[in-house]
Order: structure tokens, then C-alpha cells, then sequence
């Protein structure tokens, strides 16, 4: 199987402000593009395009070409299951609304520590497990946005599980909040290979410092911003598929156009991406170092490095406070530590910051920002 995934979460639209107004014609024609170069996984899932992902999928795919000309997955999310019975609920509907007959890869959606016990408590793992002997799930694995422990948790309890979809991007990798390397390293360590999401963080790596592109441009002329991005994830050795969430025909082909051949980085392109990771945190919102002086001693066991981590790459990212992956990172960090909104001002963070950061301030305003 060739490494190039297409990811049905941002797909072309009718109207720019509704998500599930997806443009059907456009979509057949990446679809056929897509399949034509070989390529052949798609991922899609019960939420996506306002829940109208997985009909997109039907239209575009299973009425259109032979059941085993393309590799579907699609996802259980937790969060819209109130009972055990809700697993199976939502599955029959997700074959329903595909009409796949069967999903090539099925998910355990977002299994961050919240949504894990969640899935244990309703039987998810036993219910799929059983849709899997079935044959109606071919390979059963899980989407992650938490932090390597939970992941450590949820492999050794699981061993079940086939594969794991990480967010991981050469500005993630060495992230103090995302943690990206770690977490493919936890992976790796058990024998599982990683579907990679976010390659390139949202679009934000689709556009880099002056300086940064003049340096990839010196190298390779005719790689788009984009496609070293995409490049990162695919050279990484326990990496399966990267996800792409292409959303024109126009970004397809470019990223065909070097994953159908691929050739993975070289050790001098993967140092100049880090070197680009690093420029791109030279100037923060926060001018935070991560050095962690804040943290020992903090009577709320505030996350405070991780937290302007996730604040610095929201506002780089342009957020406007809806849902982001950073803001998803928060939510997850919140279960294991303090909540920003949990400080009481007690100062000791400040007078200990090498920086000089007025930490209690900066608290509030994330505690603002992502408390929406």
C-alpha cells in the first residue's frame, strides 16, 4: 500500500460556512485521481463534515468502484455514546450510512484517558472485538490526542489493538505538550505501526519564515512548503499511512505527485526541519523556554510550560476560539493536571521564572481562551 492516506475531515464545500454541504462532483473526481495513481486508503468518521462524511463516502466510493479497490476506515468516538448499547447503535449506522458491508480499519476515536475509560465502561474493545471475528471490522486500532503514559496504559491493556493514529509533524516532534516523538516511540516499542494525522499541523506548515523556505527552495526548488511536512511523517520507519485532509484537487496532486514514488528524507532535510520547528518558536506569544522552574512546588500541579505551549501554537495558528487540536491537547492535560483556571495567584511561578513571565496573567488569559 502506498503511504499516502486521504483524509475525509476537510473536504471540498458547496458553501464555505456549512460543513456538511460537501461538493460531491469534486470529490469524485479526487477520488478517481486518487485510486488511478494507486493510491488507496481513504479515512473517514462518524463526526466529520457534520456528519455527513461517511455519506460522501458512499456516494463518491462504494457506489462507484469494486468493494476492494480502496481501504476504508472509519472511527467510534465516545462522546456520543450514553450506553453500552450505543456501540453497536452507532456501528450499524456507520455500515448504513457507507454501505461498505464491512470497514478495512475501525477506530476507537480519540482515546484519550477520558474517552478510554469511557470505551471500558460501555465494553467497547469486547464489542468490536466480536464485529472483528465477524469480519466486519478487517484490522481494529485506535486515534490518540493524549500523552505517552495513557498510551503506554492503553497498548499494554490492549494488545488487541493493530495500529495507532498520532498526531506527528516535525513541529509536534519535540513538542512539551504533544509530545509526538514519545508517543510513536511508545508505539514502536510494542510492535505497532502508526497511522500519522495533522501532518502538517492544520496548514500551518504549509507556510514557513522567509528565511526557513529560501533554505528549502536552495535544496529542492520544486517541493511545495507543504510536501517536506508530509515528507517528515512518511520517512519515519513504523509509519503505515500519512494522512493528508486535501480539500482541493489542486493539493492532491501535489502530494501525489512525490508520494507515488516516495523516497524518504535524507538525515541533512530531516535537521533542517527542526531547525525550521525551532524558528518557528523564536517568536512566541509567550516567551516561555520550557525550562519547568514554574511547576515544582505549584499547590494546583498547573501544567504551566504545556499550557503556553498549546496557547502559542493556537495563536500562531490564527485560532478563533472553536474546536483545534490544541484546544483538544488542553482538555486532555486538564484531567492530569490543574486547569489554568485552577491558579490562585500565589506568585511563587513568577518569582522563580527565569523569563520574567507574568505566569499568573498569562494563566488567566488561557484560562479564558480555552475555557469557551
Amino acid at each position: 500500500m502506498k503511504k499516502l492516506g486521504f483524509g475525509l475531515m476537510r473536504l471540498p464545500r458547496l458553501d464555505a460556512g456549512d460543513r456538511s454541504s460537501v461538493d460531491i462532483e469534486t470529490l469524485c473526481r479526487m477520488a478517481d485521481e486518487f485510486i488511478e495513481n494507486g493510491f488507496t486508503y481513504f479515512d473517514t468518521a462518524w463526526m466529520y463534515c457534520g456528519f455527513n462524511s461517511e455519506r460522501a463516502v458512499k456516494t463518491a466510493l462504494v457506489e462507484r468502484y469494486p468493494r476492494d479497490a480502496f481501504v476504508l476506515a472509519t472511527k467510534f468516538h465516545a462522546a456520543f455514546a450514553k450506553e453500552s448499547a450505543d456501540v453497536d447503535r452507532i456501528f450499524n449506522e456507520q455500515l448504513e450510512k457507507t454501505g461498505a458491508g464491512y470497514f478495512d480499519r475501525y477506530l476507537l476515536h480519540d482515546l484519550s484517558l477520558e474517552n478510554y475509560e469511557k470505551c471500558e465502561e460501555f465494553g467497547a474493545f469486547e464489542t468490536l472485538l466480536k464485529r472483528r471475528d465477524a469480519g466486519e471490522i478487517k484490522r481494529l486500532g485506535c486515534s490518540f490526542h493524549d500523552t505517552p503514559e495513557v498510551l503506554e496504559r492503553v497498548l499494554t491493556e490492549h494488545p488487541e489493538l493493530e495500529f495507532v493514529q498520532l498526531q506527528i509533524n516535525y513541529l509536534d516532534w519535540e513538542s512539551p505538550a504533544i509530545r509526538a516523538r514519545e508517543c510513536y516511540e511508545v508505539a514502536t516499542r510494542h510492535g505497532v505501526p502508526v497511522i500519522v494525522m495533522e501532518p502538517v499541523k492544520g496548514g500551518t506548515l504549509a507556510k514557513m519564515p522567509e528565511s526557513v523556505e529560501r533554505e528549502m527552495r536552495s535544496l529542492h526548488p520544486d517541493w511545495s512548503t507543504a510536501s517536506w511536512a508530509i515528507r517528515f511523517a512518511a520517512s519515519l520507519e513504523n509509519v503505515e499511512i500519512v494522512l493528508s485532509g486535501m480539500s482541493s484537487l489542486e493539493q492532491m496532486r501535489d502530494n501525489i505527485s512525490f508520494m507515488k514514488d516516495f523516497t524518504p528524507l535524507s538525515d541533512g532535510e530531516v535537521s533542517l526541519l527542526l531547525r525550521a520547528a525551532d524558528e518557528l518558536r523564536k517568536n512566541p506569544f509567550i516567551p516561555c523556554t520550557g525550562c519547568a522552574y514554574c511547576v515544582d512546588g505549584c499547590p494546583q500541579n498547573i501544567a504551566i510550560p504545556k499550557y503556553f505551549s498549546l496557547y502559542n501554537e493556537e495563536k500562531r495558528n490564527g485560532g478563533d476560539g472553536g474546536w483545534s487540536n490544541q484546544r483538544e491537547y488542553y482538555d486532555n492535560l486538564t484531567r492530569h493536571y490543574g486547569a489554568a483556571g485552577d491558579c490562585i495567584g500565589c506568585e511563587q511561578c513568577q518569582n522563580i521564572c527565569p523569563q520574567h513571565i507574568r505566569i499568573v496573567g498569562k494563566l488567566k488569559e488561557i484560562a479564558d481562551y480555552f475555557g469557551k
